[in-house]
């Protein structure tokens, strides 16, 4: 008798630990899409499109550099827990890669960038199967993003189409209304000072969607290495051009920039940091520049205030 009280209160308590369990789940849920990001701008295209039918949760935060980002055990939870995955590709998380083809199998894990027309990347080196991932700074570019990310979720979630469209809709023309300032503002940039100048090789969509010139002093990566010589090419430049601003970037240690400033200066010439940019990440959440348009639109203001 004692036994088969004991084996019913043992089914009792699975059952309840059971049903706790679902309702946690549900309740963590709610019925939303889970949506789990690599970096901060993905992050921001899905809030913007799924609002409050979903969850996003980025693995990177401000200040963090996706070129050299190893993913912790907590990622992986967040990834495996994710009903969708949405990452940069182009080998922006170069050391993720592995994690994300195996998230491939389990689940939606989709490269935003998979859109854009290969002509209309910027080659890495001159090699034609290597690109520049950084396509966010070109915004007409970053628009074919939104349309993964819209297409995604009503794949997901074809119930709300209709309000993924909408949304998307809305956002990108709020994307043409900042391509419209951020060429109205750089145009106050005189011609012979629209030279760009950073830690790293970040900018170049942007140069290209603004025809500015971009130099910067490591390579696409902050993986790469650079030396002496380079430095010293950067601040010959610096001097022969009479440039009279260099930037640092917040995902970034300053201290080759100042490097340059510090050489220039030895040459007799005064080249100031006209600013820090947000380059490989965004601002921190719950400020404007923890948005796209707010990142974007500080960039291009502190870019002006400094060269023109």
């Amino acid at each position: 008798m004692l036994k088969k009280v004991c084996i019913l209160v043992t089914t009792m308590m699975l059952v309840c630990f059971g049903v706790a369990c679902t309702k946690e789940t549900a309740n963590q849920s709610n019925g939303k899409l889970q949506i789990t990001t690599t970096t901060g701008q993905i992050a921001d295209i899905a809030e913007q499109i799924g609002q409050e039918k979903v969850v996003v949760t980025p693995l990177m935060g401000a200040g963090v550099d996706p070129h050299l980002y190893q993913a912790s055990q907590g990622d992986i939870q967040k990834l495996r827990k994710a009903d969708i995955i949405l990452y940069n590709g182009l080998h922006l998380e170069g050391k993720m890669g592995d994690v994300l083809e195996k998230m491939e199998k389990d689940k939606p894990t989709v490269a935003v960038t998979s859109s854009i027309p290969k002509n209309e990347l910027i080659s890495s080196s001159g090699d034609t199967n290597s690109y520049d991932p950084h396509v966010w700074f070109d915004i007409s570019l970053w628009q074919h993003a939104v349309v993964v990310v819209r297409d995604t979720l009503i794949k997901q979630d074809p119930d709300n189409k209709a309000f993924y469209e909408k949304n998307a809709t809305v956002y990108l023309k709020q994307l043409d209304e900042l391509q419209v300032y951020a060429q109205q503002r750089i145009g106050e940039i005189p011609e012979k000072s629209r030279v760009l100048i950073t830690a790293h090789d970040a900018f170049h969509y942007f140069g290209v969607a603004y025809n500015i010139e971009v130099k910067g002093l490591q390579g696409l990566s902050t993986d790469s290495e650079y030396g002496l010589k380079d430095v010293q090419t950067l601040i010959d430049t610096i001097v022969e051009r009479n440039i009279k601003a260099v930037f640092i970037e917040t995902s970034i240690s300053d201290k080759s920039i100042k490097a340059v400033v510090e050489g220039a200066k030895k040459k007799g010439h005064t080249v100031i940091v006209g600013g820090e940019l947000f380059s490989d990440a965004m601002g921190k959440k719950g400020t404007d520049t923890g948005t796209y348009i707010g990142m974007y639109k500080h960039n291009v203001d502190t870019i002006v205030e400094a060269l023109k």
